[in-house]
């Protein structure tokens, strides 16, 4: 049996980033200001804007982009292989890239599978995000669907 203990290694970091252990984030970028709570993984090629909190037990998996300001609740899981083939993809070629505009909050225990979430979006809680984000407003259920449009 081998064990891999959790690390934070090949961290790019601003100024004044917070990061509580236990956590797992390998070739990332964290801007300035960035707080990661506990039991979090962020996966290479991830970048987090300034700014922004993710909450524990959050999932990051590659090549997500959080804009600046943004809250990410407790339990949040973003998921870029989306089982094409029906079963999980080896290769990361054909695996999604996740951007999250400046100023959204996703709350605790959503599930981000699409390429996109505008800037100012509201994602509720326990929603499942299956397609862009296009419209400011706030999104709830599964599938996530807009409530009401935001000013």
């Amino acid at each position: 049996m081998k064990i891999i203990e959790c690390a934070v290694r090949d961290v790019v970091a601003g100024e004044n980033v917070r990061i509580m252990t236990p956590s797992n984030l390998y070739q990332c970028r964290l801007s300035d200001d960035v707080f990661v709570g506990p039991f979090v993984e962020i996966q290479k090629g991830c970048v987090i804007g300034r700014g922004s909190r993710i909450q524990s037990h959050s999932f990051l998996c590659e090549n997500v982009t959080i804009g600046e300001n943004c809250f990410i609740g407790h339990n949040v899981t973003f998921a870029n292989d989306l089982f094409g083939s029906g079963a999980p993809d080896p290769d990361a070629k054909s695996w999604i890239t996740i951007t999250v505009g400046d100023n959204v909050t996703i709350g605790s225990s959503a599930t981000v599978l699409t390429p996109s979430i505008c800037s100012g979006a509201v994602i509720g809680a326990g929603s499942v995000v299956t397609r862009p984000v296009t419209v400011k407003g706030i999104y709830a259920g599964n599938p996530a669907r807009l409530i009401r449009e935001l000013m």
